[in-house]
């Protein structure tokens, strides 16, 4: 159900929500941060939300990790990661989540002659070639991959993220399931020891080096692959079929996901099976106070969100990212009236 408020089309809990803002009638602006995953679609939403609503968001892209540390600090009135909190670390906090975008990692190159999709990787030879075991571009292993395609013969210069990041726990956490070797001397987390390889901050920081460093390689979320117009790579999936990243491919990957039965929403998309499916798949988590400072603040985040899953579905498409199904979008809106509190533990949304 949605309804219409002035031309603005919200949900019907996003109708419950204007209710509640009349106490607070001037919409302040929203400073949030965090994921640069989801950056690229959060600041057209927002911008198109301010035109329609006069409401502004100010989001910063300054990485998962940081977006953590700033919501359990109150210092923003909302925080984003792509690397979900499991439910104790919520509860701990006192922060409640859930998915608001899905979209997919993938692998960048910057190699003469190579363009968007003409070489593929399987996820064993990517993690070696991130663990500084494969050296060249015409090592055996990846040639193996692609006959016929002309392969120079020069290093590889590994580009991976220096700050802690969402990205970077969904690329590691998918070489884990697939590599025992990297499982055991990296692993999988937001910020690591890289075994090789030259850091850079954010997506923006990688898509730049990548970009301007003949040979290299480096992970990116994909609609900074595309908007920077680099090389992407195709991946071998879970079921041996090799497989582009798109939106239908991540949407094929997310089919998997049982999110009513998960606590939190805690959910880890990669490595999902499917013949469609792209193996590098996340999602990004809202995360907000359970019991705000500022509720009035808090409602308006709701809002833009509430809006953003009635309106902002095309915008994400265009971009590639997958927005959740109608069924889980029901329930996000039933875990806000749950968690959502004043100071004194009353329901902010009744």
């Amino acid at each position: 159900m949605t309804i219409d408020l002035g031309g603005l089309k919200i949900g019907a809990v996003g109708a419950l929500i204007c209710a509640l803002l009349l106490r607070h009638p001037a919409a302040p602006q929203l400073h949030a941060a965090g994921a640069s995953f989801p950056y690229p679609l959060f600041s057209r939403w927002a911008d198109t939300y301010q035109k329609e609503s006069g409401a502004g968001v100010n989001y910063q892209s300054i990485g998962s990790g940081a977006g953590i540390r700033q919501i359990k600090a109150g210092a923003i009135v909302f925080g984003a990661s792509d690397q979900p909190l499991n439910p104790e670390e919520l509860e701990a906090a006192g922060l409640f989540q859930w998915p608001q975008i899905v979209g997919g990692v993938t692998p960048v190159v910057n190699l003469e002659g190579i363009g968007p999709g003409e070489i593929v990787l399987d996820g064993e030879t990517l993690a070696r070639i991130f663990l500084g075991a494969i050296h060249n571009w015409d090592d055996v292993a990846i040639r193996r991959l692609n006959p016929g395609v002309k392969l120079p013969a020069q290093p590889i210069i590994v580009v991976h993220r220096s700050d802690a990041s969402g990205t970077t726990f969904v690329f590691t956490n998918y070489l884990s399931k697939v590599s025992s070797d990297w499982k055991l001397k990296v692993g999988g987390a937001g910020a690591l020891e890289w075994p090789t390889g030259v850091g850079a901050k954010g997506n923006e920081g990688v898509a730049n080096h990548v970009a301007t460093t003949n040979g290299a390689i480096g992970y990116l979320e994909y609609a900074y692959a595309k908007q920077n117009r680099l090389a992407f790579t195709q991946m071998m999936n879970r079921e041996g079929a090799r497989v582009a990243p798109s939106a239908a491919s991540f949407r094929a990957a997310i089919e998997q996901a049982d999110w009513a039965h998960a606590p939190g929403f805690y959910q880890i998309l990669t490595d999902q099976s499917g013949a469609s499916s792209w193996p590098i798949v996340g999602a990004t988590f809202i995360l907000l106070p359970k019991r705000p400072e500022r509720p009035d603040l808090a409602i308006e985040a709701l809002k833009f969100f509430d809006w953003s899953f009635v309106n902002g579905g095309a915008t994400a498409e265009a971009l590639d990212y997958v927005s959740p199904a109608p069924a889980v979008v029901a329930l996000i809106r039933k875990s806000w009236s749950e968690n959502l509190r004043e100071a004194d533990g009353a329901p902010s949304l009744n």
